[in-house]
C-alpha cells in the first residue's frame, strides 16, 4: 500500500512565491552630501550627533535606516504573553496516585540462572529482574510487602526501593507459587526514619464488589524505571487463565514488565488487585491491545495473611536442606482434568526408611500443601523444602485415593531427613 503522507524537511516552504523586485527610492542630492560629510569626518562633537539625528529622521521618512544598524521594531505598551497559573492541576487520578504511591515499592531480584554458552557449555550467571510490591503490614521487627511469586523466584539477592528512592535488602517471608503470591520482609532497623515518615501501609478494597466499566489505576515499576501510573477500566472479572488457581481481573490499564506485584486500585484508592501479567501480540496469532490481568485481592486475602504470619526464613544451601524421601511426579492441570485427580505432586515411590515412610505417607497419594502453602509442581515442592533443614518437622497435606476413586484430604507431620 502506498504511503498516503508526504514528508518534507523544515527548510521547505510550500507557500513561498517568487520574490517581487524592490522599489528603488531616489535619494535627494543633499542627503548624499550629508552622508559624504559624515563619512569624511567633517562633522565632529555635538555637530556630529545633530547630523546623525537629522540623517536618521530623513531616512526614516524614506523607508528605513541604512547606516548599518538593524531596523528597530516599535513596541506596543502593555502587550504580554498569556501564561498559565502557577497552581497545580488536581484531578481524581492525581489525588489517588499521590495517596497510594507511598504504599508501592520497586523490587530488584538478582537470581542465578544457568545460561548456555556459545560453545555449547552451561554456566551460571547473575540475572537482574524488576518487579513491584505493595506494603500491606508491619510487625514489631519487619515491614511486610506483597508481590508476585514470579517476581522473587530463584532470588539470591532482593532489593526494595521506596517512594523516596531509598533502597534496602529484603528477605522472602513466604510464597505460594500456585497462586503466584509472595510476601517479602524488610527489617525495620534497616529503614531510615525519614523513609518511614514517607511510606505507609496500603488500604485493601473489596474485589468481590467490582463492576465492569469502573475506573482502574495501576501503579508499578514498569520496565524497572521506577514508579509510574496508568489508568483504564475494569474490562472483565472472573477471567480463567491457564496456570492460575484463582479467577483474575482483566483491565485495559497498561501493565508492562516490571508492573508485576504492583497495585491495581479502584476510584477510592483501595487495592483491588495484584498486577500479574498481560496478553501480548507475541503470544497470539492476532494483535492484542489493552489486556492486563490482576489477582483479586479478596480471593488472595487468606493466603496473604498466612504468608505474613510465617516465620521469616533464609534459603539453605544444597546439602543442608531437608528431604521427604519420595520419588515425585507432577500432576499438571491437563492430567488432573483428564483423570479427575487433585493438582499437586504425585508420590510414585516412597523411599524405605525415609521421612515420608516413617510418617506413614504411601505411594499413590498426592501432596497438595506444605505448611499450608499450595503445591502444584515438583519445582514448587522443592522451593518450599529449601527453607527447612533435616530434623525439622513440617506439615504435609496430601490427598489419599480411596477405592471408589475419590480422594480424602489428610495432613501429616513429617520430620525431614537427609538425602542419603
Amino acid at each position: 500500500m502506498e504511503n498516503q503522507y508526504t514528508y518534507y524537511t523544515p527548510e521547505q516552504n510550500f507557500n513561498e512565491q517568487a520574490p517581487k523586485p524592490k522599489k528603488q527610492h531616489k535619494v535627494p542630492k543633499w542627503v548624499k552630501t550629508i552622508c559624504v560629510a559624515l563619512a569624511l569626518g567633517l562633522v565632529a562633537g555635538a555637530g556630529f550627533e545633530g547630523a546623525s539625528f537629522a540623517v536618521g529622521s530623513v531616512l526614516d521618512r524614506i523607508g528605513g535606516r541604512t547606516s548599518g544598524n538593524k531596523s528597530e521594531d516599535k513596541q506596543v505598551e502593555g502587550t504580554k504573553l498569556t501564561k498559565a497559573s502557577s497552581g497545580k492541576i488536581s484531578t481524581d487520578i492525581t489525588r489517588i496516585a499521590e495517596s497510594a504511591m507511598p504504599s508501592v515499592v520497586s523490587i530488584t531480584n538478582i537470581s542465578i540462572q544457568q545460561v548456555q554458552s556459545f560453545f555449547g557449555g552451561v554456566f551460571e550467571q547473575e540475572i537482574p529482574s524488576a518487579g513491584s510490591g505493595i506494603i500491606v503490614g508491619q510487625n514489631d521487627k519487619e515491614l511486610l510487602i506483597l508481590t508476585n511469586n514470579h517476581v522473587v523466584a530463584n532470588s539470591e539477592t532482593l532489593t526494595v526501593s521506596f517512594i523516596d528512592e531509598e533502597s534496602v535488602e529484603a528477605n522472602v517471608k513466604g510464597t505460594d507459587a500456585a497462586r503466584d503470591i509472595a510476601v517479602v520482609s524488610v527489617n525495620l532497623k534497616d529503614i531510615k526514619d525519614t523513609t518511614m515518615d514517607q511510606i505507609k501501609v496500603a488500604t485493601l478494597g473489596d474485589s468481590t464488589a467490582l463492576q465492569v466499566g469502573e475506573p482502574a489505576i495501576a501503579i508499578g515499576n514498569a520496565l524497572g524505571y521506577g514508579q509510574s501510573v496508568t489508568t483504564g477500566i475494569v474490562s472483565a472479572t472472573k477471567r480463567k487463565l491457564e496456570g492460575f488457581d484463582s479467577e483474575l481481573i482483566q483491565t485495559d490499564a497498561a501493565i508492562n514488565p516490571g508492573n508485576s506485584g504492583g497495585a491495581l486500585l479502584n476510584a477510592n484508592g483501595e487495592v483491588i488487585g495484584i498486577n500479574t501479567m498481560k496478553a501480548s501480540s507475541s503470544e497470539s496469532e492476532v494483535g492484542v491491545e489493552g489486556m492486563g490481568y490482576a489477582i483479586p485481592i479478596s480471593d488472595a486475602s487468606d493466603v496473604i495473611e498466612l504468608l505474613m504470619n510465617k516465620e521469616t526464613r533464609t534459603k539453605l544451601p544444597d546439602g543442608e536442606q531437608g528431604y521427604l524421601g519420595i520419588q515425585p511426579a507432577e500432576v499438571g492441570s491437563d492430567m488432573a482434568q483428564m483423570y479427575s485427580m487433585p493438582l499437586g505432586v504425585y508420590i510414585s515411590e516412597v523411599v524405605e526408611g525415609g521421612a515420608a515412610d516413617k510418617a506413614g505417607l504411601s505411594k499413590g497419594s498426592i501432596i497438595t500443601k506444605i505448611e499450608g502453602i499450595s503445591i502444584d509442581s515438583v519445582a514448587t515442592l522443592r522451593e518450599q523444602l529449601q527453607y527447612y533443614s533435616p530434623g525439622e518437622a513440617v506439615k504435609v497435606t496430601v490427598q489419599i485415593p480411596s477405592k471408589n476413586g475419590e480422594y480424602k484430604e489428610e495432613t501429616v507431620e513429617v520430620v525431614l531427613g537427609t538425602n542419603s
